[in-house]
């Protein structure tokens, strides 16, 4: 059976976004409530957006920072590419598994809570 995995293996290396990212999985926060903050910095320089979220009055600013962090080193170090030009080109919240717990309630019922998790990602692109 032939499968050519080997030829396939190149071609996915070959056809792989080289832009410098980051991802956070499971975080603790609700992917709602961590849309609302990367909103904030979608297409704005790394400088900026850093500085947005260092004012913005959010729980989610905190990790969603440190990602940025993340990405911006993962930028100089692994493929060199100077802070300066840097811009966040795409950053998303997807869902992640939900913790299901239960709640005791009145008269000997429980009634169950959903701890949300989330996925982050963080793609940078050089500005042209």
């Amino acid at each position: 059976m032939a499968t050519r995995s080997r030829e396939k293996a190149e071609m996915r290396r070959e056809n792989a976004d080289k832009r410098p990212r980051a991802i956070a999985r499971y975080v603790r926060i609700s992917s709602r409530k961590i849309k609302v903050v990367i909103d904030l910095i979608r297409g704005k320089s790394v400088n900026e957006a850093l500085a947005i979220l260092q004012f913005t009055p959010k729980a989610a600013s905190e990790p969603v920072a440190k990602l940025l962090n993340s990405a911006i080193a993962n930028a100089e170090n692994n493929l060199d590419i100077s802070r300066d030009v840097l811009y966040v080109a795409e950053v998303f919240a997807n869902q992640g598994p939900t913790l299901k717990r239960f709640r005791p309630r009145a008269q000997g019922r429980a009634s169950r809570i959903k701890k949300r998790t989330s996925h982050i990602t963080v793609i940078l692109d050089q500005a042209k």
